[in-house]
Order: C-alpha cells, then sequence, then structure tokens
C-alpha cells in the first residue's frame, strides 16, 4: 500500500511537472513582451479590417499590390508596427520609420526634407505611406527605385544619410533583444531572425494603413455612387465632388483613380518648365520619363503640411492653385494636363469653385486612421 502512495504520488508529481512546462513558456513571453512593448493580448485586426463594400470593387482590387507570398497577418503586421516605431533601426539609436512619416500627418512629414540619424536631410520630401497598398504597379519611392513595398522597405534603414545600419548588424541588433524572437515567432513560426522577414513585417503594417473611415467614405456606403449627391456632404462640398469627378477641364479623377484616389502610374505634374530632378528615369532609362513622380493617395491630404517630391508647396491652397494657374509647358508633361495643341492646361476655377475643391478634399480625411493605437508606437 505504501509502494502505491508513493508511485501515485510520483506520476501526479510528474504530470504537474509537465504541465507546467507547457505553460511557462506562455506565461514568460507575454511578460517579456509587457516589459518592452505595449501590446494587446490579442493583435489588432491587420488582417482583415471592416472595409466597405466598394473596397470588394473589381477596380479596387486589382490596384493592391500586396505579394502572394507575404500576406498580411495580424501578428505579421503587429511585429511590423513595432519595428516601424523602433529607433533601433538607426545607427545610433536616434531614428525610426516612425520619424520621418507620421501618424498625425498622415504618415508624412511636417518637414520639406526629413532628417537622417546624423543631422543630414533626404534628397526629397517624405511621403504618405497611407493606401500604399493599392499602387498598382508596386513600385515604391518618388522615383521608383524600389521594384516592390518588401524591397523599399530595407532601403531606408541601410541609406548613408537616413538610418546608416547594414542589413547584417540589423539582424544581429535585432537578435540580441529580449523580446524581438518572441514576436518573430508569433508572425513567422519561427524565433529565427533574417532581413527577410523584417522587410515582410514591415510591408504588412505599411500595406494595413488603409484609409475607409473619411467622411467621404461614410457618405459613398450611403449612395454607392460617386457621381451624385452625398446625404452627409453639404453644398459646398458636394459641389467640390462634382468637380473632382465630373469636370472635364479639371479632371481629377482622370488620375487620382477609384475610390482609394491612388494613380495608376507615375506623371510629371510640370511644377517648372525644365526638369531639375530625373523622377523615374533612373530606373527606366527612358527619356519620355524624365521629370515623372509616382504619387501618394489623397486620403488625408488635408493632413500633410508639404506636397510634391520635392515638398515645395506647402498647404492644400497652393496645390490647388498650381493646378489652377500654375502648371508650366514641360516637355514629358502628363497629356491630361495639356491641350489638342500641346499647351499646359489653366482649370481657371472662381475662387468659390476653388472653395467648394478644397472643402470636397478635406472629407478624404480619416481622422480615426490618424488617433488609432494599431498605428501609434506600441514604446
Amino acid at each position: 500500500m505504501n509502494q502505491a502512495l508513493k508511485l501515485f504520488f510520483w506520476i501526479l508529481t510528474m504530470v504537474c511537472y509537465f504541465s507546467c512546462r507547457r505553460d511557462t513558456p506562455l506565461q514568460t513571453e507575454a511578460e517579456i513582451l509587457k516589459k518592452y512593448v505595449k501590446l494587446p493580448a490579442s493583435p489588432y485586426k491587420y488582417a482583415t479590417p471592416s472595409l466597405p463594400t466598394f473596397f470588394n470593387n473589381q477596380f479596387v482590387k486589382i490596384q493592391n499590390n500586396t505579394p502572394a507570398n507575404n500576406i498580411t497577418t495580424d501578428w505579421g503586421a503587429t511585429l511590423g508596427r513595432v519595428l516601424f516605431y523602433d529607433k533601433r533601426l538607426s545607427k545610433n539609436h536616434t531614428i525610426a520609420c516612425a520619424s520621418c512619416h507620421q501618424q498625425q500627418f498622415g504618415f508624412s512629414d511636417t518637414a520639406q526634407f526629413s532628417l537622417g540619424f546624423l543631422g543630414g536631410f533626404t534628397k526629397r520630401h517624405s511621403m504618405s505611406l497611407i493606401n500604399a497598398a493599392y499602387y498598382v504597379n508596386g513600385r515604391f519611392f518618388w522615383d521608383e527605385r524600389a521594384g516592390s513595398l518588401e524591397e523599399q522597405v530595407l532601403m531606408p534603414i541601410q541609406d548613408a544619410v537616413e538610418m546608416g545600419m547594414t542589413l547584417d548588424s540589423l539582424v544581429n541588433r535585432i537578435r540580441n533583444t529580449e523580446f524581438y524572437p518572441i514576436l518573430f515567432k508569433y508572425a513567422f513560426g519561427s524565433p529565427t531572425i533574417t532581413a527577410e522577414n523584417i522587410s515582410k513585417a514591415l510591408s504588412q503594417f505599411v500595406r494595413s494603413m488603409v484609409s475607409y473611415q473619411s467622411k467621404y467614405d461614410e457618405g459613398l456606403a450611403k449612395v454607392a455612387n460617386r457621381n451624385v449627391d452625398f446625404q452627409n456632404f453639404n453644398p459646398e462640398e458636394n459641389l467640390g465632388k462634382n468637380i473632382f469627378m465630373n469636370n472635364s477641364k479639371v479632371n481629377c479623377s482622370g488620375c487620382h483613380l477609384t475610390d482609394v484616389f491612388v494613380m495608376d502610374n507615375a506623371r510629371n505634374n510640370a511644377l517648372s518648365g525644365i526638369n531639375t530632378d530625373s523622377g523615374i528615369f533612373v530606373h527606366t532609362s527612358n527619356t519620355l520619363d524624365i521629370g515623372k513622380f509616382k504619387t501618394s493617395s489623397l486620403k488625408n491630404v488635408a493632413e500633410r503640411h508639404r506636397y510634391m517630391h520635392n515638398g515645395s508647396v506647402v498647404g492644400l491652397e497652393a496645390v490647388i492653385n498650381h493646378y489652377n494657374v500654375g502648371i508650366q509647358a514641360n516637355p514629358t508633361i502628363d497629356p491630361h494636363l495639356k491641350d489638342g495643341n500641346g499647351n499646359p492646361v489653366q482649370m481657371n476655377l472662381t475662387s468659390s469653385e476653388i472653395n467648394a475643391l478644397k472643402a470636397f478634399l478635406v472629407t478624404l480625411s480619416d481622422k480615426k486612421i490618424m488617433t488609432d493605437e494599431k498605428f501609434s508606437s506600441p514604446f
């Protein structure tokens, strides 16, 4: 009887031991993460946001540049969020991706040129990242020198002005933290840290920056037709929408396509008559592409301070004024911006029409994405 009792307690001890061994890592991982980053117990729904039905429109769907080998997951984008805000990604721990792409300004920068890790300045203005997933040709940077978002997100990290790291140094630095191996395991099934998975995670987070909660989105959801008056718009906003969508002379919607307001290709909007920046020519080597640049979505355009590839235009009214009376004769000007004789088109809007167009552009502001915790710093 005594031996049987001993055997019982031995079995009970072993059950408790193996049970504790199974549970402890999960508890320890949660505690470790809590020490370093502020994350919800269950990740935010990056993979399945509650998008309006018009996102299922075939013309919107074909714009999506998400590759088959990097579909957004909740944990993948969560890891990307942490990396996006982590200054460990710069050589001297002073600059993060978010330093130049600030949430409260539509993930763009208020400065004309962004500050690098040693105090130098970038060559071009930091563009907005909102709706980056819907640039159909999938190329990135103003000059589209990056063939994909996965390629692009690693390039500022390695840039001598921006962040100054090598990928080997980055991987070693991230590997030597206590919490990153846990997040990589959650995101990719293994704690092994690689540059490829850093790229994938950052890309997933950037692609999750989808704007769908603006006044425009709410109005479209009620009528399901962008060309009729929106019930939640005032008369001035509806006038501005009509100018944007249907005015043949203005033709804004001819370039800023679909309800995500993203262009299909790089274009030259003739800021000047001379192309001082070669634009996408750097990767196409086609002289017809000199001075052409990628353009970000117009969602949250009113929340930015500076505009154009060189950040030279300050304020939304100045942008409208450029298209109204400021377009210059340029050898590679976009066809939408010249008449049948090849001369620059001037919209010549009245002051009330300018105000209406501005009022409409303000309706594209998605205030929620600018404050949503799922897109904010977890540190």
